[in-house]
C-alpha cells in the first residue's frame, strides 16, 4: 500500500514528523518496506498490509492506527450537507440488483450539469504523491476517495447508459466488453457485470468499460459505490488476468456498512471540483444491513493471555482509540461489551480484541522470560496409534507411499460408493485428473503402475500403504475421511495367476489386517463376504470388515477391468480401513487368563462343500451348534481337485475341546463332533472327506 505522509497528516489532529509516523505504523504491525522522497519534503511509504486488514488499504485507516499509537485524535473528513436540487433520482436512473449474494450492496447517486476539466492542484498533488496520474476532476475524485476511505467507486456517463438503467447481473457467455485499459474482453458466464439495458458496462469490482466512461463531453454522471463478493472478484481477476486497486481492495472485503460515509464524501468532492446539481436521494439495492458485531471481553482473560497487569480502564482506552465502543456490563464491570465498527469485520471474538489491546498498549510491555517452563506430557493415544500402525505394516513388508489427492474421473468412478458423488474442480491446471479421490487405492494403484514401468521388483511382490484423506459429496454436504489404504501383489509363479494364488494373496492381506488390528485393538476382527461397494472390485473376492461390531472397511481383489486400466500385469489385493475406528481402539486393553492346567483334544474335519460356500458360513454353523467342552474352531486349509469334483472344495477345520478341571478323553468328544457333522450336513450340505 503506497501512502504519502502529506496525505496521512490530513487526518491527524497534531503535527507529527516522518520518523514518528513511520515508527507508529511499525509498532501497530504495519512494516514499511520502502520510502521515496518527494517534492517539498514529502515522503512516500510502501506499507505492508496483511490480507485481513482491508480497512488499512486507505490513508484514513492507517492514520487511525498511527493516531492510536501516538495518542492523537483522528480528524475525519467532513461532507457537510449535500444539496439536492437536481430533481428526484428515480426519474433519472433505474437500478436493479439481481445478484444480492455476489453484490451485497450497490448504491448510485446522480449529479447533473457537471463540468469536466482538470483537477485542482491539491487533488492532483494528493494523487501524484501515491504514484497515480490525474485524469480529470470527476475521475480523480473517485481515485482519491478510494485511497482515502478504502471504498472503490466508479462514475458512468449517464447519457451513455442505454435506458438510463443500471443492472447488476451475470455476464452472458461470450459477451464482449471493452474495458478502460483499451482491451476487448470476452466475458464468462460466471463474471459479474454492471450493465445498462443492453450490454455490460463494467467488470464488477475490477475495471470499468470504455462505452460509458466520463469524457470532456460528459454533463451528467452516475456515482457508483458498491461491495462485491471477494471470491468472485478474485476468480474474475485471475480469469481475465487483470489486477486493479479496486479488485485488490474488494478481494479483502469491503463492508457494505461503510458505503454511506464514503459515498457522501465522493459526492461532496465532485460537487466541489466539478459543480453540478445533485439529484435527491440515493438508489440502494442489496441485502439488509447487519447490525454491528458485539463481542464480550473479560478483563481477567485479557490479563491472563497477555501476562500484563492491565487495568480495565487501560483496556477501554486502548479499544476506544480504535473506535471500538466499550460498555461495562455485569457487577463491577466483570465484562466489557465491545461494539465493533463496520470497517473492522476481522474482529469477531474475544481473542481478537485482546490482540488489539496488545497492539495499542505495545508488545514491548509483554514480559519475556529468560527461560520458559515446559511440562512434558505423555504422548497422545492417536499419535501412538499411528506410529504403531506404521511400525506393524513396515514389519510386514509394506512401503509407505504419499500420493496425490486427485485422480481421473474414470478412476474415481470405479471406486466411488453408491450414494456418494465425486467432487471435481474446474481448474485447467489439473488436466486429466480434476477429481478428488474417493479412495486411497487410486493413488496406490497409480504408484504401483509407476513401479512396474520402472521394473521395480520385490521378493513376494510389492506391498504399499498410505494414510490419507478421501472425499465425496452426499446431498449438499462434503464428506471427508482419513483412511488407511493397503495394496499388495498376488504372488504369481507362472505367467498367469491361478485361483489358489489369488486366494493366497487374499489370505496375506487378511493376515496383515489381523496383525494390525491385533496390535491396535483388543476387539475381534470379523470378515464377512459381501457384494462390492464399488465396481473396482471382483464380486467373487470381496469382504467387509468390522471391528468389535463397528464398520472398519473392506478388502478385495481388484477387478480385471480396473487392473487393466492401471496397466498392471498380475492381480493385486486392496484394502481400506477407517483410521478413526483404529485410533479409537488404541491402546488395547490386555486380557490375561491362566494357562490351561489339563491337555485338550483337537479334531480335524475335512468338509466337502460347494465352491461358493464361504468360510464365514462354516464357522457360524460350527459355533452355533457346537456342544460339550468346545473351546474354539480354526481354519486349516482348502483343497480343490479331481477327487473332490467340479464346483466343490474341501475345507479342513480344526475343532478344540478341553475341560478346565480334568483331562478330557477322546470318546467324550465323539458324540459332540458327530452331532456337529450332522448339523453341517443339514445346513450346508457338507460331506466328510474320507
Amino acid at each position: 500500500m503506497l501512502v504519502a505522509i502529506s496525505n496521512l497528516r490530513r487526518y491527524l489532529q497534531d503535527a507529527a514528523d516522518l520518523a514518528t509516523v513511520e515508527h507508529a505504523l511499525v509498532a501497530a504491525g504495519f512494516p514499511v518496506e520502502s520510502r521515496t522522497s518527494l517534492d517539498e519534503g514529502d515522503v512516500r511509504l510502501d506499507v505492508e498490509i496483511t490480507s485481513n486488514r482491508g480497512d488499512c488499504l486507505s490513508h484514513l485507516g492507517l492514520a487511525r492506527e498511527a493516531a492510536a499509537q501516538l495518542g492523537m485524535a483522528l480528524r475525519r473528513p467532513s461532507t457537510g450537507e449535500l444539496p439536492g436540487n437536481g430533481g428526484p433520482i428515480g426519474s433519472s436512473l433505474i437500478l436493479e440488483n439481481t445478484l444480492v449474494r455476489g453484490c451485497p450492496r450497490f448504491t448510485a447517486r446522480v449529479i447533473r450539469g457537471v463540468k469536466i476539466g482538470p483537477s485542482p492542484a491539491w487533488l492532483r498533488k494528493a494523487l501524484e504523491a501515491v504514484g497515480q496520474r490525474s485524469i480529470n476532476n470527476v475521475v480523480d475524485v473517485t481515485n482519491f476517495v478510494a485511497g482515502e476511505f478504502g471504498n472503490p467507486c466508479h462514475v458512468f456517463d449517464l447519457a451513455r447508459l442505454a435506458g438510463a438503467r443500471l443492472v447488476v447481473r451475470l455476464a452472458r457467455a461470450g459477451e464482449k466488453l471493452t474495458t478502460l485499459d483499451g482491451k476487448s474482453r470476452t466475458l464468462d458466464a460466471a463474471d459479474m457485470v454492471v450493465a445498462d439495458a443492453e450490454r455490460a458496462q463494467s467488470l464488477a469490482g475490477i475495471i470499468g468499460g470504455q462505452d460509458s466512461e466520463v469524457t470532456d463531453h460528459t454533463t451528467d454522471v452516475v456515482l457508483e459505490m458498491a461491495t462485491w463478493d471477494p471470491v468472485a472478484v478474485r476468480q474474475a481477476a485471475r480469469r481475465h488476468q487483470v489486477r486493479t486497486d479496486a479488485s485488490h481492495r474488494f478481494e479483502r472485503l469491503v463492508d457494505p456498512r461503510t458505503i454511506d460515509e464514503a459515498s457522501a464524501r465522493a459526492t461532496a468532492l465532485i460537487l466541489e471540483v466539478a459543480g453540478g446539481r445533485l439529484c435527491d436521494g440515493m438508489l440502494d439495492a442489496g441485502a439488509a444491513l447487519q447490525p454491528l458485531t458485539c463481542v464480550r471481553l473479560r478483563p481477567s482473560r485479557c490479563r491472563a493471555l497477555l501476562g500484563i497487569d492491565l487495568t480495565t480502564e487501560e483496556m477501554v482506552r486502548a479499544l476506544s482509540r480504535l473506535e471500538i465502543t466499550v460498555e461495562p456490563i455485569g457487577r463491577a464491570g466483570e465484562e466489557l461489551r465491545c461494539t465493533v465498527p463496520a470497517f473492522r469485520p476481522d474482529l469477531t471474538r474475544e481473542a481478537d480484541l485482546i490482540e488489539e489491546v496488545a497492539r495499542v498498549v505495545g508488545y514491548g510491555r509483554v514480559p519475556v522470560r529468560a527461560t520458559m517452563p515446559v511440562a512434558v506430557g505423555s504422548p497422545q493415544a492417536s499419535e501412538g496409534a499411528r506410529r504403531e500402525l506404521g511400525s506393524v505394516l513396515a514389519g510386514l513388508g509394506f512401503f509407505e507411499g504419499v500420493t496425490f489427492s486427485f485422480t481421473s474421473p474414470a478412476h474415481a468412478a470405479a471406486f466411488c460408493p453408491e450414494g456418494l458423488r465425486i467432487i471435481t474442480i474446474d481448474d485447467a491446471r489439473r488436466g486429466d485428473e480434476p477429481a478428488l479421490r474417493p479412495s486411497v487405492l487410486t493413488g496406490l494403484l497409480a504408484c504401483r503402475r509407476r513401479n512396474l514401468h520402472a521394473m521395480v521388483h520385490s521378493d513376494g511382490g510389492v506391498r504399499l500403504f498410505e494414510i490419507a484423506s478421501v472425499f465425496g459429496e452426499q446431498g449438499s454436504a462434503t464428506v471427508e475421511h482419513q483412511n488407511v489404504g493397503l495394496l499388495l501383489d498376488v504372488p504369481v509363479a507362472g505367467k498367469a495367476a491361478t485361483r489358489d494364488e489369488v486366494q493366497h494373496g487374499v489370505r496375506l492381506m487378511r493376515g496383515a489386517i489381523e496383525a494390525l488390528t491385533g496390535r491396535l485393538s483388543a476387539r475381534a476382527l470379523a470378515v464377512e463376504q459381501a457384494p462390492p461397494h464399488a465396481p473396482a472390485f471382483d464380486p467373487g473376492a470381496y469382504a467387509r470388515l468390522t471391528l468389535g461390531g463397528r464398520a472398519l472397511g473392506y478388502l478385495g481383489v481388484i477387478a480385471p477391468e480396473t487392473q487393466r486400466a492401471f496397466e498392471l500385469a498380475h492381480p493385486v489385493v486392496g484394502a481400506e480401513l477407517n483410521l478413526a475406528v483404529l485410533v479409537a481402539e488404541y491402546p488395547p486393553v490386555a486380557v490375561v487368563s491362566a494357562l490351561p492346567a489339563y491337555p485338550g483334544i483337537e479334531r480335524d474335519l475335512s468338509l466337502i462343500v460347494g465352491d461358493e460356500t464361504p468360510w464365514s458360513k462354516i464357522e457360524a454353523v460350527i459355533r452355533r451348534h457346537a456342544a460339550g467342552p468346545f473351546v474354539g474352531v480354526s481354519f486349516v486349509g482348502t483343497y480343490r481337485g479331481k477327487q473332490i469334483g467340479e464346483g466343490r472344495k474341501s475345507v479342513t477345520v480344526r475343532l478344540g475341546y478341553r475341560e478346565a478341571d480334568r483331562t478330557l478323553r477322546h470318546e467324550e468328544v465323539d458324540a459332540p463332533v458327530a452331532s456337529l457333522v450332522a448339523s453341517l450336513r443339514a445346513e450346508l450340505g457338507a460331506e466328510l472327506r474320507a
